[in-house]
């Protein structure tokens, strides 16, 4: 792997810094190091860091298929560490200072409307950013900005980070080097999936709250 993430370095145009650093993460999966790199990743991506730690823990499980589970439960474990440490961040720095930030990384219009919607759906904001490609560093920012409950997204973060990097560590665990076709191509759809039946658990539940509090 090594060799071809080296090859495809030199044909990359030298603007396309984004991509180098993408190929620099990766290339961590194949030293002896990787698993120190997987938990640095794992903290610093909800902090500063907007590769997703999934590069890695997908290399790393290309190379040992059957440590799949160990890779994808050490990933969310610090992953929600570094979220927990961006959420207190957001409450220490306040609003107009971590709005700013975000500006110069060209997400500032974005917060206002993520904020909104934090405020009204807590609960959603962190699961869905938890477990799909929408920047969980994002909310975890704004989480300290709307001052959701530490506990409650530490909570939430814990079961939705483990759905994403545990079920891509099973994945391989179970099927293989064959895995990484099937994630690549399906992860999308299976999150949606997962999405719908959730806010169908969560009507389900609000209507039997109803009826035995009629």
């Amino acid at each position: 792997m090594d060799e071809e993430i080296i090859s495809a370095e030199a044909k990359l145009p030298a603007w396309q810094i984004h991509k180098r650093a993408y190929n620099w993460v990766l290339h961590w999966a194949d030293t002896k190091f990787g698993l120190i790199a997987l938990i640095v990743l794992a903290i610093t991506e909800p902090i500063c860091v907007p590769i997703p730690a999934d590069v890695l823990v997908l290399g790393m499980c290309l190379g040992k298929p059957k440590n799949g589970i160990k890779y994808g439960l050490i990933c969310s474990i610090f992953s929600v560490t570094g979220g927990t440490i961006a959420l207190l961040c957001g409450m220490t720095i306040g609003g107009d200072n971590v709005i700013a930030i975000f500006d110069k990384v060209h997400l500032g219009e974005k917060v206002q409307l993520a904020l909104e919607l934090y405020q009204k759906y807590d609960f959603w904001a962190i699961a869905i950013s938890a477990l799909t490609p929408v920047p969980y560093m994002l909310f975890s920012w704004l989480g300290g900005l709307a001052n959701v409950s530490v506990t409650k997204f530490v909570l939430i973060s814990v079961v939705f980070r483990t759905m994403r990097f545990g079920s891509e560590g099973l994945i391989f665990y179970l099927f293989g080097a064959k895995a990484k076709k099937y994630i690549d191509k399906h992860f999308n759809t299976a999150t949606v999936i997962v999405m719908i039946l959730l806010g169908l658990v969560a009507f389900v539940i609000k209507k039997l709250g109803h009826i035995f509090t009629a």
